[in-house]
Parts: structure tokens; C-alpha cells; sequence
């Protein structure tokens, strides 16, 4: 994959630094120019049709209350034979299917609940612009660690922040700076889908050091960028043990009606064998 540098401005980074970042500082930002992906045509055909999964996302069933939505699936990507597979999940008759969100541990002294999500519905399966998207994603983390020989875990979350009125508010989950988890091979990339009639929602990338806080209490040299996503496909990724990273609340704007703010998160890690 090409990649271009680029000059830190107020101490953020842009777009255009394209992803010599998630080298060198564990986190980068990128437009749609970097993934190559102009969003004319039938990307913005394929694009429309992600965004209608998202305006329909159902409610986060573990993180009631907050106005967050959301779907899950997981694939794996075999990079020997360049083939990328979802995982077969369970049928439900309300949500079409259901997956096992993992969490990278199967711990027998202390295991921590099952936890259940809707799954991904077919026709974001087979988008050839998500498709392109995961792709994108894989190639980053093959370019930056030695993973061709071992298979590599994709989870892919859809997720929308929406508010219905003035005054109501969606947060994320958690609302604080956190890390994803897994091993120290573990990546996760953040796409834009749609921003409409919401302020708020400023992402926070600070040091390992500060997951768990609120952003009011990090220190400023803890800091390293801080951003609004605002244009379809801009988003960043994390190497997740070298940073923690955060999303504020969302709010309605000034026009009458709902707002929303819909990303796909994909989170790529080396599958570890069981046996």
C-alpha cells in the first residue's frame, strides 16, 4: 500500500498523514483518498446501502439507555490464499442472526459472560465497497507485522450514535478512554459512514496509560490528537496496546429531526489457536 507523510498541525494529525503513524506513534488518521476510494459512482451506491443498515441498526443490548445501535459479525482472512471468510452465525427470528462477540480469552477460572449480538445482514456481507474497506484494513496490518503465515480474526461492528430530539443525548460504550484488548498483534480501524444533524461526537487518541479515565482528567502531554470525523470513509486506526482512544457524546444539531453518527470498526487480530 502506498503511504505518505505528512506535518503535525496543534498537535493532531490529518488525513493526508496518511498511516506512517500507526507505525510510529501506534495511531493514524486517513481520508478516503488513502484507501484509494472516491466515493462517486457505485461506491457511493454501495455506500448508501451501509448507510440504510445503519439508519436501521438495532439497539446495543448491553449498553441500554445511551442511544448507541448496533451489529456484529466476524470473518477470518486467510492471507496465504487471500480469501476472507465470514463466520457462520445462529438464526433469530428477530434479527436475521446472532453472533458470539469474543473477547480474545477462553479463561476457565474466570470466564465472563456470553455475550450476543446481531449479526451483520447479508447485504453488508457481500458490499463491495465493505468488502474493499476490510481489505484495506488487512493490508495495513500485513504491512506492519509478519502475519502471513497465520490466519487473522476481523470483527466487524456497526455502530450508530442517534438521537431523535434537542436535548437527547447517545454515548458510547465506554464512556471513557479505553483499549479494545487482545494481544499486542491487535489493530482496529474506524470508518465514517454518516454524520447528520449532530455536534459533538470528538474523537480523543491519548497514552496506553490513560484507559480508564474520563478526558477532563488526562493530563494535556498525555494527549496525542484530537479530531472530529466529519466526511464519509475519513476515519483512524489504533494499535491497540500502544494507545487508548475514546469517542464523546453526540448530540442533536441545529436542524429540526433526528441526527446520527453511523462507523463501521473493524478490529484485526492473529487467531490463536486453542489446542
Amino acid at each position: 500500500m502506498a503511504q505518505s507523510g505528512g506535518q503535525s498541525l496543534s498537535g493532531t494529525r490529518g488525513p493526508a498523514d496518511g498511516m506512517d503513524g500507526l507505525r510510529e506513534r501506534g495511531f493514524a488518521r486517513y481520508g478516503a483518498e488513502q484507501l484509494g476510494i472516491a466515493p462517486a459512482g457505485s461506491v457511493a451506491e454501495d455506500l448508501a446501502v451501509i448507510q440504510e443498515v445503519c439508519a436501521d441498526l438495532p439497539p446495543d443490548p448491553y449498553a441500554p439507555g445511551t442511544q448507541r445501535f448496533r451489529r456484529y459479525s466476524h470473518a477470518v482472512y486467510l492471507p496465504w490464499t487471500d480469501a476472507l471468510s465470514w463466520i457462520p452465525e445462529v438464526a433469530d427470528p428477530v434479527h436475521g442472526t446472532v453472533t458470539e462477540l469474543s473477547h480474545g480469552d477462553h479463561d476457565a477460572a474466570s470466564p465472563r459472560p456470553r455475550r450476543v449480538l446481531p449479526g451483520l445482514p447479508e447485504v453488508l456481507r457481500t458490499n463491495p465497497l465493505l468488502l474493499r474497506v476490510l481489505r484495506w484494513d488487512i493490508g495495513q496490518v500485513l504491512s506492519l507485522k509478519d502475519l502471513g503465515r497465520r490466519p487473522l480474526w476481523v470483527g466487524v461492528h456497526v455502530i450508530k450514535l442517534g438521537v431523535d430530539h434537542r436535548g437527547q443525548v447517545a454515548v458510547s460504550s465506554p464512556d471513557c478512554l479505553h483499549q479494545d484488548g487482545g494481544s499486542t498483534g491487535t489493530f482496529t480501524f474506524a470508518h465514517l459512514i454518516s454524520r447528520k444533524n449532530v455536534e459533538g461526537g470528538q474523537n480523543l487518541i491519548a497514552t496506553a496509560d490513560s484507559a480508564g479515565l474520563r478526558p477532563e482528567e488526562i493530563p494535556t502531554a498525555d494527549i496525542h490528537a484530537h479530531f472530529t470525523l466529519s466526511d464519509p470513509l475519513e476515519g483512524y486506526a489504533v494499535h491497540d496496546h500502544r494507545v487508548s482512544h475514546y469517542v464523546g457524546p453526540v448530540r442533536a444539531g441545529s436542524d429540526p429531526g433526528p441526527g446520527e453518527r453511523s462507523i463501521v470498526i473493524v478490529g484485526i487480530a492473529p487467531y490463536v489457536p486453542q489446542l
